[in-house]
């Protein structure tokens, strides 16, 4: 065996993707308030781009005379780039004559959630400092839905816990007044001045009667069924606000919750000595109470959708627009371009920037339109296949892979699912997501393949018009199906009906 260095040649093929390549696809993958950020962010890095103003378009010979003398004005006002980019930011203005262009930095403006809610009215309760405390401690376990998340128990283990860190060093009554203090800090600090003003001892510990009743008070609060631990206690703590304790509806969550979901009406008919009818017209009155009460004061904010493209018919025909309007639209800077043309002048450092920037600038304006011709034709393809879609509605849906879609307009399947990915496009049919239009087929007697989509809009028309006396089972679903043509596995009708919310036939039975 020899060690050593050596030295030999080899030849082989290495597929390495350009970073620009990279951003391309990024750009594909972006939705339309992304690609907006986007092209914001490269104006402010990118001196050769600039915005195209929508009346810079205009022709000379629609220019008036005003319009002239202010492009005169404002050229003798423009700065001279040639002279900035060669001998640096030093002229072209005095420094007075830039800091007065302030910038200020947007903040977030804080937004009033559920616990701020609640806090706003635990402060109008005569409530000692161990009970706000507490009370803390409650509003830390309740979620966006207003439900307690946390056990008394863990509730207990925990305050006490607090209790137990702070005691021996427990702020003077002074130091709770400071407002740098939490809440929590606050109200021990109050605990520890009120129960020991002479040698401060450490605070008695909270006990399982004191969480209860404070339990009692946190459920009062607005809005009704707050701090509930589950569905039945929410329900009931809205019956008991809306003053219904002597209705059938709170016996039947109160004392038969179990077999109210499973709608056994039957059987809490004969349980409670009233006709079935009257038992469900009794869980019918549940519908109008607030399941998740919390949510009417959670923060989080509303998704806001803008279509990418936009689908129209004008006459017999439909036709695909891009929803471009908000996207800037970029060109080269005319005065940088007069700045690289006259090379001679630069240093090699200068040309280097100049050419990186200018051919960065270019590859940026080709992206963007490659980008719009290629959402394009996926989506004219789209519309020219799920034609019956456009006309008659969902039930003519037609199955449709990210495949077909390549083979078809001659590009990769990763590009298509890039183009569709996250994108919407507002239509006659309402604003739709690309990805509505892909799904997978099902076999047909006739030898056609019918959409996934539209197998599940047929079964939610058929349950929608089944007899609620005699509602459809899943097998019967299925022989329905084979009358219209359809092959479908009753297993199948059931997982459609689960992804629909349609519960089983029993569940739906009327009396």
């Amino acid at each position: 065996m020899r060690t050593g260095l050596g030295q030999h040649t080899s030849l082989r093929q290495d597929l390495r993707v350009n970073p620009r390549l990279y951003q391309a696809m990024d750009m594909l993958y972006m939705p339309m308030m992304d690609l907006q950020q986007h092209l914001k962010q490269e104006l402010l890095v990118n001196p050769f781009l600039e915005l195209l103003e929508p009346e810079e378009e205009e022709t000379p010979a629609e220019k008036t005379d005003s319009d002239q003398e202010k492009e005169k004005a404002e050229k003798e006002d423009e700065m001279d780039w040639e002279e900035i980019l060669l001998n640096g930011f030093d002229v072209g203005g005095t420094r007075e004559q830039y800091e007065e262009l302030e910038y200020t930095e947007p903040v977030t403006v804080e937004t009033r959630d559920l616990g701020d809610h609640l806090r706003d009215q635990l402060q109008m309760l005569e409530l000692s400092a161990r009970q706000r405390l507490l009370s803390e401690e409650f509003i830390g376990n309740i979620n966006d839905d207003g439900y307690l998340v946390a056990s008394l128990e863990e509730i207990l283990g925990s305050v006490n816990q607090l209790v137990a860190e702070h005691a021996g060093a427990a702020p003077t009554a002074e130091q709770s007044a400071d407002e740098d203090l939490d809440p929590e800090a606050a109200a021990l600090a109050r605990i520890d001045a009120e129960s020991a003003p002479a040698a401060a001892p450490p605070a008695e510990y909270y006990t399982m009667a004191e969480v209860e009743e404070m339990l009692g008070i946190m459920q009062k609060l607005d809005p009704p069924g707050i701090a509930a631990r589950d569905l039945r206690e929410c329900l009931l703590l809205q019956l008991h606000e809306g003053g219904e304790t002597e209705t059938l509806t709170y016996r039947l969550v109160s004392e038969a919750f179990t077999d109210l979901i499973a709608h056994r009406w039957n059987d809490l008919a004969k349980r409670f000595g009233v006709p079935p009818a009257d038992v469900q017209h009794a869980a019918d009155g549940l519908g109008r109470f607030d399941p998740k009460p919390g949510l009417k004061y959670s923060t989080r904010s509303d998704g806001y959708i803008i279509p990418d493209l936009i689908v129209d018919k004008i006459g017999p025909r439909y036709h695909v627009f891009l929803n471009d309007t908000g996207v800037p639209r970029l060109r080269l800077s005319r005065a940088y371009q007069e700045v690289a043309r006259d090379r001679k002048k630069m240093t090699p450092e200068n040309r280097e920037f100049i050419a990186q920037k200018m051919n960065s600038a270019n590859w940026m304006i080709q992206a963007i339109e490659q980008r719009r011709q290629t959402m394009l034709k996926v989506m004219n393809f789209i519309v020219d296949r799920q034609r019956d879609f456009f006309e008659k509605g969902i039930e003519y849906l037609k199955p449709l892979t990210l495949r077909e879609v390549a083979e078809v307009i001659n590009m990769h399947e990763s590009t298509v699912s890039r183009v569709t990915n996250e994108k919407y496009v507002q239509t006659p049919r309402g604003v739709l997501p690309l990805k509505f239009f892909f799904s997978s087929a099902l076999a047909t007697a006739s030898g056609e393949d019918a959409s996934a989509r539209s197998i599940r809009a047929k079964l939610e028309k058929l349950v929608g018009e089944e007899d609620t006396g005699k509602p459809l089972t899943d097998q019967q679903i299925v022989h329905l199906f084979q009358e219209q043509g359809i092959q479908i596995a009753r297993r199948t009708v059931a997982k459609y009906r689960d992804q629909l919310g349609i519960l089983p036939a029993r569940m739906r039975k009327r009396v």
